[in-house]
């Protein structure tokens, strides 16, 4: 990672596509203006897909802007006390997806992220690559069942990342991805690299199951069961038996 200061703060890179960047290219106007918008993910908030125009080796990014939420949301819909650059929302989960990354751990190339400082305040805001002919698993359930190796094979993804260390914050099916056979873990903000411990391990299953039955409530046809988390379970403890 290398970091630059910008006139509103700092802009921190990865991928060298990406050192040019300055604050205004991490606005959606910026984007819309150049008519590079290629997509959306409407949550919470519009998480915004961009098509970047380098003739060479054009990529499409995600562009992530960071909201609060809860109690806070009130008070501030985007500004965070400033504790030190490594300590920002987006540095901090850039930094995570830069050592994963390049430890071929399957989620996102880390792009940049931009932090604006404003007194004791900030807002961010990150850019990863799109995972090309992804679906995030909500999306696919609801169209397509997986087998039982797909189910195991997940299992095995987590149980992987578990044992590296990775505490995901917001484990659930809306955060991991499908694409090519292969699981991917998105969305890393406040998660950590940690000591692996059954206690917060379990806590994330658990909050995955959760999000699996919350999704199940909204659309009955979502192809999930009981039988599709034992066979996820199956495949965790064989790689890590807690």
């Amino acid at each position: 990672m290398q970091i630059k200061t910008t006139q509103l703060g700092h802009i921190a890179w990865c991928e060298t596509t990406a050192q040019q960047l300055e604050p205004h290219d991490f606005a959606v106007e910026a984007w819309q203006q150049r008519n590079a918008i290629v997509g959306q993910s409407k949550g919470r908030y519009t998480t915004w897909f961009v098509k970047t125009d380098n003739l060479d080796s054009p990529q499409t990014w995600v562009l992530r802007h960071y909201w609060r939420g809860g109690m806070m949301e009130k008070l501030s819909r985007d500004a965070y006390l400033y504790t030190g650059l490594q300590h920002t929302r987006a540095v901090a989960e850039l930094a995570i997806l830069e050592t994963l990354y390049q430890e071929g751990f399957a989620v996102p190339r880390p792009i940049a992220a931009n932090v604006e400082r404003f007194g004791l305040w900030y807002r961010a805001d990150i850019i990863i690559e799109h995972v090309a002919g992804s679906n995030d698993l909500v999306a696919h359930l609801r169209h397509k069942p997986m087998t039982e190796a797909q189910w195991y094979l997940l299992g095995e993804t987590i149980a992987k990342f578990h044992l590296r260390g990775v505490y995901h914050a917001d484990l659930n099916a809306k955060n991991i991805l499908l694409a090519q056979g292969k699981f991917y873990l998105i969305d890393f903000d406040r998660g950590e690299l940690r000591q692996p411990q059954a206690s917060w391990q379990q806590a994330n299953l658990q909050r995955l199951l959760r999000s699996f039955k919350k999704e199940l409530t909204k659309l009955a046809t979502l192809q999930f069961n009981q039988q599709h988390w034992q066979q996820l379970l199956n495949g965790y403890q064989s790689v890590n038996p807690i």
